[in-house]
C-alpha cells in the first residue's frame, strides 16, 4: 500500500541525488589553482600574518580592533587570493 502511495508523489519515487565527488580542499593544487604550492592556512601569507600579529601585540584589546583593521584586511585579502574561503 505504501509503495502505491509513494508512487503517486513525484518526489517519493525519484532516486536520491548523487553525493558530491569530494569536499573542496583549498590546499590541493588540483582543486585550487590559486594555491599552486598547496599551502595550508597556517603557512599562507607569512608577511601579512606577521604584520597582523605584531599589530595585535602592540595594541591593547580595546584599541586593537581599530588600529589593526588595515593589516587584518590585507591578510584576509591575501588568504582569499590563495583560494581560502574566509
Amino acid at each position: 500500500m505504501t509503495s502505491a502511495l509513494s508512487s503517486l508523489w513525484p518526489w517519493g519515487s525519484s532516486p536520491a541525488p548523487a553525493p558530491p565527488k569530494g569536499k573542496y580542499d583549498p590546499t590541493d593544487p588540483k582543486q585550487n589553482p590559486l594555491n599552486p604550492q598547496g599551502l595550508k592556512p597556517c603557512c599562507a601569507c607569512p608577511e601579512t600574518k606577521s604584520k597582523r600579529d605584531e599589530c595585535f601585540l602592540k595594541h591593547d584589546g580595546d584599541d586593537a580592533d581599530e588600529a589593526c583593521r588595515e593589516v587584518v584586511q590585507a591578510h584576509l585579502a591575501c588568504m582569499r587570493n590563495l583560494g581560502f574561503n574566509l
